[in-house]
């Protein structure tokens, strides 16, 4: 997905207690201050089931749903915030974003705010920079209420959704909207001034506003379909992004969300697929097909035991249009290690097609 420079800026939205620009991805990237006074939620009741009406009765999803999310504050030396999340588990797992807690990573502290107003600290079982997902832990809380999940593939553009979470702090805030897009890859700072990638994900005019990072983005039955991350902003008069909504907002799907989850709680940290090639977008020229070029690869790596070669043209993977170096990264993120793709080239002027088992990254 591009947009031209300058016209838009990147915010993962998480509230810090310090402003902090976290790095230029298209126009800049901001992160911004808030509080985090507490709200109640409404009474339960029944909900439609998903995608059957034109908007959620949103009183009823909040009352089934504000019960399992939760307000995570994050500090360290760096400095700290505040950003949302969910339960995923009853034995007190609990789904976030890393960039809400990576503060905390190195010695930080971590403390969950619940719906009822309990608040207790919390440990980090593992982080996932390059998808910007993290898994943390509460002990001695039982039975907490599990958020019901749903799955990506029912999820259709235009269905009503409703986000919660807590933006500036805000805690039990409730938005409504609709699915706006799907399939999105969209590249947001990451750790130490790298860059994370949201894989295929959902795109809402749902509001979401920075410390909405981590939380929920559910479907009219109150079932986890994202977990908002980015939402895009304006540039102000200095170049800066506008720290509020403007109707774009971006949520990791639900099934990679669970994948990378169940994967950081069994190990305690998420393995990648690795094709072992180094590549460089190229547009399509004179005849010749774009997609991305493939610069080197490494010996005895999936690619080069998969014959792949320098200067072949990747054009497709398993059927779908690799336009950028992103695609290809979003196959290594959605893809398990040991998985089997058909990589799509151009050799020499000729088509083919290949087999590529993926490896693991180290």
């Amino acid at each position: 997905m591009e947009i031209a420079r300058g016209s838009v800026g990147w915010m993962t939205w998480v509230g810090m207690a310090l402003a902090a620009v976290l790095g230029a991805v298209v126009g800049g990237a901001v992160v911004s201050a808030g509080e985090q006074p507490s709200a109640t939620g409404s009474e339960a009741s029944s909900a439609p089931l998903p995608g059957t009406a034109q908007t959620c009765a949103a009183t009823e999803v909040a009352a089934k749903a504000l019960p399992s999310v939760v307000t995570i504050s994050a500090s360290g030396e760096a400095g700290a915030g505040t950003g949302s999340g969910e339960v995923i588990r009853g034995d007190g797992y609990i789904l976030t974003n890393n960039h809400v807690i990576s503060v905390a990573a190195n010695g930080g502290q971590v403390a969950v705010l619940f719906n009822d107003g309990r608040s207790v600290p919390a440990t980090i079982t593992g982080r996932d920079p390059q998808a910007d997902l993290a898994v943390i832990k509460v002990d001695g809380q039982a039975d907490l209420p599990v958020i019901p999940l749903g799955r990506s593939e029912d999820v259709q553009v235009g269905q009503p959704v409703v986000a919660l979470g807590a933006p500036l702090g805000l805690s039990n805030t409730v938005t409504a909207g609709i699915v706006s897009a799907l399939d999105r890859t969209i590249e947001v700072p990451g750790d130490d001034g790298g860059t994370a990638l949201l894989v295929s994900a959902v795109q809402t005019d749902a509001a979401i506003n920075p410390g909405n990072s981590g939380g929920a983005l559910v479907n009219c039955a109150a079932e986890l379909i994202g977990v908002p991350s980015a939402g895009a902003s304006v540039p102000d008069a200095s170049g800066g992004g506008s720290a509020g909504d403007i109707g774009l907002g971006f949520a990791i799907p639900v099934d990679l969300a669970k994948s990378v989850a169940d994967q950081i709680i069994e190990n305690g940290t998420v393995t990648h697929a690795y094709f072992g090639f180094d590549v460089v977008t190229v547009p399509p020229v004179q005849g010749q097909p774009g997609g991305v070029y493939v610069r080197s690869v490494a010996p005895g790596s999936p690619a080069a035991q998969a014959g792949l070669r320098p200067g072949d043209i990747v054009t497709a993977i398993d059927g779908e249009p690799i336009t950028t170096t992103n695609d290809v990264a979003a196959v290594t993120m959605i893809k398990r290690p040991g998985d089997t793709v058909t990589a799509g080239l151009t050799r020499d002027g000729k088509t083919a097609d290949v087999k590529v088992e993926l490896g693991a990254q180290r």
